[in-house]
């Protein structure tokens, strides 16, 4: 079998980069404190994949206070739910071709 791999984004290849883009695709936003404990992941794992997320547009970053305490909130721009969607679309057509 030939596999067209060009159709999938080298960005979601990191397994916490596409967890991150999976929850802010079902949510409208989450902030920092909330990804790091539902993904289960350390504070520089999971800051390094939203530096790489913001770098490429497909997030948002949204700094404010909550009681004098810095709060820093993420949200899916249009950009990243199309690569996000678009990767989906070709994994979806990878397992589809496995099961013929």
């Amino acid at each position: 079998m030939n596999l067209d791999l060009t159709q999938y984004n080298k960005v979601f290849e990191n397994k916490v980069r596409l967890q991150i883009m999976s929850v802010l695709m079902a949510n409208d936003e989450y902030d920092f404190n909330s990804l790091k404990s539902i993904l289960d992941v350390t504070d520089g794992n999971l800051a390094s994949n939203l530096k790489t997320l913001e770098k490429e547009k497909y997030i948002e970053v949204f700094k404010t206070f909550v009681d004098r305490k810095p709060n820093t909130r993420y949200r899916r721009t249009t950009e990243g739910e199309r690569a996000f969607e678009e990767h989906l679309k070709a994994l979806e057509k990878l397992i589809k071709q496995q099961y013929k």
